[in-house]
This record gives structure tokens, C-alpha cells and sequence, in this order.
């Protein structure tokens, strides 16, 4: 029996996250039905986009404006099991301060 995705946040943030959601290369798009997109309690904060190195496969992306840094998308499985992360390894969850020092200052 599947499980009815929960209501997802659509409000603005309220303050910087600790950490935040990076997709790494790992990432397959898990053959079309990615758990993380589904965990994740944001609304649109992480989507599908097409793998130009590997056609077949989809990979995940995360607006970093709308990351809430919550660890949802690497701990939490279907029916409210456990994981110990993405099964590919392909999700890191950095510190706001390493982010931006990679990527440039967020503009909160």
C-alpha cells in the first residue's frame, strides 16, 4: 500500500540553515522515484533534471535558496523507516559557511 505524501512547507524561510543539501555525482535520480524529493518538506526545494552524461537516469537537484538544512532527504524513508542516507551516497549535507564559501554568499 503506498503512503500519502505529507503537506509540503510553501512559506518563506525564516533564517539561514546550519547546513545544507548538495547532490553529489553519485546521484541516479533513483531510477524515477527519488526518496529524497518525496521526504523533503519543502515544496519544490528539490527536483528532477536530466542526466546529459547518462540519458536513462534523472538526477536530483536542490534550490539552495529553499533548503531548510532538516537532513529529512538522507534519514527518512518510506513509511517513516530509517536510513542511513541516500543508498547512492549521493546527498552531503555541508555547513552553510563551507557552502558559500564554494558556491558564493546566499542572498537571505
Amino acid at each position: 500500500m503506498a503512503v500519502a505524501e505529507k503537506a509540503k512547507r510553501n512559506v518563506q524561510r525564516k533564517r539561514k540553515p546550519k547546513l545544507m543539501a548538495v547532490i553529489n555525482e553519485a546521484c541516479t535520480g533513483c531510477s524515477g522515484a527519488p526518496i529524497c524529493i518525496t521526504e523533503c518538506p519543502v515544496d519544490l526545494c528539490m527536483y528532477e533534471v536530466k542526466n546529459p552524461h547518462a540519458p536513462v537516469f534523472n538526477l536530483v537537484v536542490v534550490d539552495p535558496l529553499l533548503c531548510i538544512g532538516c537532513n529529512k532527504c538522507v534519514t527518512k524513508g518510506p513509511m517513516d523507516t530509517l536510513l542511513e542516507g541516500c543508498p547512492w551516497d549521493a546527498i552531503d549535507m555541508i555547513p552553510l559557511d563551507e557552502y558559500e564559501e564554494k558556491y558564493g554568499v546566499m542572498p537571505y
